[in-house]
């Protein structure tokens, strides 16, 4: 989902100096229990990322951190919550306070006029972005991942939503996500997820001119209070573990290697399981900073 040079974000301008009202502002202070010990991923510090407290009817269903220049977002940082129906059938919403300052703080759908629409077009993607690029739309935030239908919906925003290829979308981080769900049940209490994408390191990778793809998607997960009797194979996976997937096939093998073995439909779009220490580590060299995504790396219980 972005693509550019690090070190050239910081010399972009604030679009959104001085903004602190409604849903998006300086920081994720309207939803900040969404991250472990109400505490947002630290060291990531160019000023050209917008917190966005994701609201759907009145509530707050997840926090993403977006990128507006790039119609996309960097993370989305959310607790799981296992399903209890099935995966809503609804369009794609929009945040109209990307839009306007001082719009309604509640995610829309795209039942807008065109005078409208062509405004929102200039700060978020649309659907006409997605339509014939070969890209899927891919959520950080999975709806399988939130119990209610309403937090369910709420997943369908486009600001939580990144360039996702199928084999990888439909595929291997499909099964990852999955994977996460089931280890739900080993979590006493809550399991503090945040996932996000890492850019290509140079060159202009989007779609349609306007939303920029992910090289590689990555995820995280916390839970600072699981079972003491964790089976033998399950204790490597707590109380943190992580993973990064690649979104295209023709990336390099030095972070995520290639299964010459997989199935043709999954070929290229492997996934490395890791622990949350080395995915910081990769996200520290390719984001340039200083990135740690848990407070003490997730050690301390609630």
């Amino acid at each position: 989902m972005l693509q550019f040079s690090m070190g050239a974000l910081l010399l972009l301008p604030l679009w959104f100096g001085g903004l602190a009202i409604g849903e998006i502002s300086k920081n994720f202070s309207q939803c900040l229990d969404f991250f472990y010990n109400r505490t947002p991923p630290q060291g990531i510090t160019a000023e050209v990322y917008q917190p966005i407290c994701q609201r759907y009817k009145n509530q707050y269903r997840f926090a993403s951190l977006y990128q507006r220049q790039h119609r996309a977002p960097l993370y989305s940082a959310y607790i799981l919550s296992p399903a209890d129906g099935k995966r809503p059938d609804v369009s794609g919403m929009y945040e109209p306070q990307l839009e306007s300052r001082t719009a309604d703080p509640n995610m829309k759908p795209f039942l807008i006029p065109q005078p409208l629409y062509r405004k929102v077009k200039v700060s978020q993607a649309v659907f006409a972005d997605y339509k014939d690029s070969g890209y899927t739309r891919g959520h950080l935030n999975p709806s399988m991942h939130q119990r209610t239908m309403n937090d369910r919906t709420a997943t369908f925003t486009l600001t939580n939503i990144v360039p996702q290829r199928k084999g990888s979308n439909a595929g291997t981080w499909n099964s990852l996500e999955r994977e996460v769900l089931r280890r739900k049940a080993f979590c006493r209490g809550k399991m503090y997820v945040i996932t996000g994408t890492m850019p290509y390191r140079s060159g202009a990778h989007r779609i349609n001119k306007r939303v920029s793809v992910p090289e590689y998607m990555w995820s995280a997960y916390c839970c600072p209070s699981y079972r003491s009797d964790l089976p033998g194979y399950m204790k490597p996976f707590f109380p943190t573990y992580a993973a990064v997937g690649r979104n295209d096939p023709n990336s390099g093998e030095e972070i995520v290697p290639m299964d010459p073995d997989a199935n043709a439909e999954e070929q290229g779009y492997d996934v490395r399981r890791m622990s949350l220490e080395t995915l910081e580590g990769i996200l520290i060299t390719r984001l340039r900073m200083p990135v740690s995504l848990f407070k003490g790396h997730c050690k301390n219980k609630e």
